[in-house]
């Protein structure tokens, strides 16, 4: 049987953990911090998503710490209805497109890895620093959480060691360093009223200024009857340095939004209620040519970081650890079957990575802004017909591995609710 290390447990390294054991194989996991705390805010998990955690027998499970998406409405930076689509099951999908806490996901994969694969697959307070390989398998150097150093030998790596994955450093030095793209974003939460259907995402304001994500994350926190509510506000910054858990705070935000006005929800509020606020700046990240060293390869973050926009970061980590599975355990020589995961993901992936440069669907707030020259609307559908839409939403959906049901057919996929 392969001997196979995972550099990383978060989400894309713990679900590559389940998805090799269910091809009969049981990785070692080497998790830098020595205990895993449930950190960060909200994931918007795509149904090719969800399709990943039904295939693990997860999914029943899982509806019970996020919330189903239903529909997905598009602003003006004054509150104006721009678009609307039905999201997941709702929209005519075999899977439902749901929203979760990243934290409390993956401390639900955290304790799953341990139930199927045993208390002591996860090494904690173990950083893989760097690798060197022969023929016979690939040496692993180790810093132990106090202060003493290691080596460990397996026939395969797996880096899932996230965005500033120093396994990547390692295989692709000239690709290191990064750079800002002169935006930031604040990511908080808030403890509120249920708004709208309870499942609604919100895609609000002028993205040339400023552009705000809103979705709920769980319902009747701790028996408040209030749902935990996760907000994404990108605006211009002087840097940040590239860490999840950076503190901010909402001050130079909150104007952004003094003219916005929508019936179900206070923005203002909302964002002065905040729990929690992190900044996480925007960096470019050059799509990689090769994922792959010899027995050493690349997953999640650390193959493929892209603007957290759209929500595909996490969900192609989940789709990455299902095929690098399937390869390791149908592929003889450990070496090829890395290179076959590489070739299937890559190229596909890249593309994704560069869509989110842009704006993705996203665009269609900037259109209108343009449009209208930053001044309120009196008829959307003489700035923006409906159709125009619905052709940009198809054609992302398209691209990142959802085609939307009835599209091909020429059906319409939209709404306006307003």
């Amino acid at each position: 049987m392969l001997d196979i290390a995972i550099a990383g447990a978060g989400p894309g390294g713990l679900m590559a953990a389940l998805r090799l054991h269910q091809q009969g194989l049981r990785p070692r996991i080497y998790e830098a911090v020595p205990e895993l705390r449930p950190l960060g805010v909200g994931i918007d998990v795509k149904v090719y998503a969800t399709k990943e955690l039904d295939e693990l027998g997860l999914l029943e499970e899982f509806r019970t710490i996020s919330i189903d998406a239903q529909e997905s409405l598009f602003f003006n930076r004054f509150g104006q209805e721009i678009y609307a689509e039905l999201c997941g099951v709702h929209m005519g999908y075999r899977y439902e497109q749901r929203f979760v806490h990243r934290g409390y996901f993956q401390m639900f994969l955290h304790e799953k890895v341990l139930e199927r694969l045993g208390p002591d697959v996860i090494v904690p307070g173990t950083r893989v620093l760097g690798y060197d390989q022969d023929g016979d398998g690939v040496t692993l150097e180790l810093r132990h959480a106090d202060g003493t150093t290691g080596r460990a030998t397996h026939d395969v790596l797996i880096a899932a060691d996230g965005i500033n994955s120093v396994i990547r450093r390692q295989m692709h030095p000239g690709s290191a360093d990064p750079t800002y793209s002169g935006i930031t974003m604040w990511r908080g939460t808030t403890l509120m009223k249920p708004f709208k259907t309870g499942g609604t995402i919100l895609h609000i304001g002028d993205p040339r200024v400023s552009s705000m994500i809103v979705y709920p994350l769980l319902d009747n926190v701790e028996g408040t009857g209030l749902t935990l509510v996760n907000w994404v506000v990108e605006a211009t910054r002087d840097e940040t340095v590239e860490d999840w858990n950076q503190r901010g705070s909402v001050d130079e935000i909150l104007r952004h939004y003094d003219d916005t006005d929508i019936p179900f929800l206070d923005v203002q509020e909302m964002l002065r209620n905040a729990r929690e606020v992190y900044l996480f700046p925007l960096i470019r990240h050059e799509p990689l040519d090769s994922w792959c060293d010899g027995r050493v390869t690349l997953l999640g973050d650390a193959a493929h970081a892209m603007y957290p926009r759209g929500g595909n970061g996490a969900c192609q980590a989940l789709v990455d650890g299902r095929v690098i599975a399937e390869k390791l355990a149908t592929v003889g020589d450990p070496v090829a079957a890395l290179q076959a995961y590489e070739d299937e993901r890559r190229e596909a992936v890249n593309r994704i990575v560069m869509s989110h440069r842009g704006e993705g669907y996203e665009v269609i707030r900037r259109m209108v802004a343009e449009r209208t020259d930053g001044r309120r609307f009196d008829d959307i559908e003489k700035v923006l017909p409906l159709a125009e839409a619905d052709e940009i939403f198809s054609k992302y959906h398209k691209l990142v591995g959802q085609e939307r049901p009835g599209w091909e057919a020429g059906q319409a996929t939209g709404f306006r609710s307003a």
